[in-house]
């Protein structure tokens, strides 16, 4: 399978998306985004394009509008089918048509459609959402702008496919746009650094006190695969309040006709000591046929379930005496490779060993919810923690579903995902 990333229209031609401009505000704990796509249509009819990107669940998008031809068309919130409705009216008519909608199997996937585009027409489509940020272990905030979804696998019971299923793609190294990034940095506290999966310039402090900086994506970036930001602040533990004041154009007694306040209390807990002999490890292990495939559909490196393998191993041996642990393999099916949890002995760890090397990705599609209740309806080991470490390339259509039974059993299982 040859890497894939971008679109292409039906007739297998480039997707007319000429560039991607992203403009980011940190405020704190939290990021608002307005993402601009750029299309032009360089073929001879009216085109109709689809451009599918992710949402995460901590996302709120609240502006939505395009500019083409200098007119700006600003979106509507409408009941789902009314809205299908419109736009397909809109394309009967030969009318220029935008329609933005979520995902109804993945609430983390939105696709823009375009319609009616004429020939030799270029179109600006604008997106805006703000976001929380997620904090790392070491303190960071972190924000990513996911790359383009590869198609997601979809469960046999789900009846309807993710929106990204029948989507053709291009290959890396033909992608026809590139991505321009500017993010500015505005916090109580004093902004120490900000780190990159990705080349940026020198962070730039637009304040003696360090409340405030710039820094930019270097230009050229490729929007192959996704971009992350970790911004480190001083003092981060020190509870703040912000207050956005009113939207003066705002219709009276309107959400955005009053002033708001965020209060930000990011509290420090120290590590808790436990006893090196307590905690019950069940591994999850995706074992679906798009495992097979290369890490990063990188030409050369390690397959999936080789890498997955490798990190298993190594957990398996790092393992306290004293503590119990079971491995679960899933695909279109599930299985185990013991009854239930066993206790970690050089015995156990030895038949555990050979099974590993023996696995392969040869169970099917990728259904981890039935694993996961079943995981969850077993009782775990008295005084022993379960901790349920996940190994999957996250390729799966019922996503709402997963998250909703992982936070039913949030309290009693400490789920990691890999």
């Amino acid at each position: 399978m040859d890497p894939c990333c971008g679109l292409l229209t039906v007739s297998k031609i480039p997707v007319p998306l000429k560039g991607i401009s992203v403009d980011v505000q940190v405020k704190g704990f939290v990021a608002d985004v307005s993402a601009t796509l750029k299309y032009k249509n360089e073929e001879q009819n009216p085109l109709e394009a689809v451009f599918v990107f992710p949402m995460d669940a901590d996302s709120a998008v609240y502006s939505f509008e395009a500019l083409v031809d200098g007119k700006r068309i600003v979106a509507e919130i409408q009941e789902k089918k009314e809205a299908h409705q419109i736009y397909d009216d809109a394309l009967t008519l030969g009318q220029e048509a935008f329609l933005l909608e979520e995902d109804d199997s993945s609430g983390d996937i939105f696709s823009c459609s375009v319609g009616n585009l004429p020939p030799g027409q270029e179109a600006e489509v604008t997106l805006a959402f703000v976001r929380e940020l997620s904090v790392e272990a070491d303190g960071a905030m972190r924000f990513m702008l996911p790359a383009v979804l590869n198609p997601r696998y979809t469960p046999k019971d789900q009846k309807k496919q993710s929106v990204t299923a029948s989507i053709p793609r291009a290959s890396k190294g033909s992608l026809p746009y590139t991505l321009e990034l500017s993010v500015s940095l505005q916090s109580l506290y004093r902004i120490s650094r900000v780190e990159s999966n990705c080349s940026l310039t020198p962070l730039q402090y637009t304040k003696d006190d360090k409340t405030t900086a710039q820094v930019f994506l270097s230009p050229g970036h490729r929007f192959d695969r996704d971009m992350e930001l970790l911004i480190y602040y001083q003092d981060a533990n020190t509870p703040s309040v912000s207050v956005e004041g009113r939207m003066p154009s705002a219709e009276a007694d309107s959400l955005m006709s009053k002033a708001a306040m965020m209060l930000s209390f990011y509290p420090h807990f120290p590590e808790a000591e436990e006893q090196s002999h307590c905690g019950e490890f069940i591994f999850l292990i995706d074992r679906s046929g798009s495992m097979e495939f290369n890490v990063g559909n990188v030409q050369n490196s390690p397959r999936r379930i080789d890498s997955a393998k490798e990190t298993l191993l190594l957990l398996l041996k790092s393992l306290p005496l004293g503590c119990y642990f079971n491995i679960f393999g899933f695909g279109s099916t599930f299985d185990s490779f013991f009854p239930e949890s066993v206790e970690y002995t050089q015995k156990a760890m030895d038949s555990a060993l050979e099974k590993v090397k023996m696995m392969s990705a040869d169970l099917g599609g990728t259904e981890i919810l039935e694993p996961l209740k079943y995981i969850y309806s077993t009782a775990g080991k008295s005084g022993h923690p379960r901790q349920l470490f996940v190994f999957t390339d996250g390729d799966v259509g019922n996503t709402n579903q997963v998250i909703a039974e992982v936070t039913r059993n949030a309290d009693n299982h400490r789920p990691c995902g890999l």
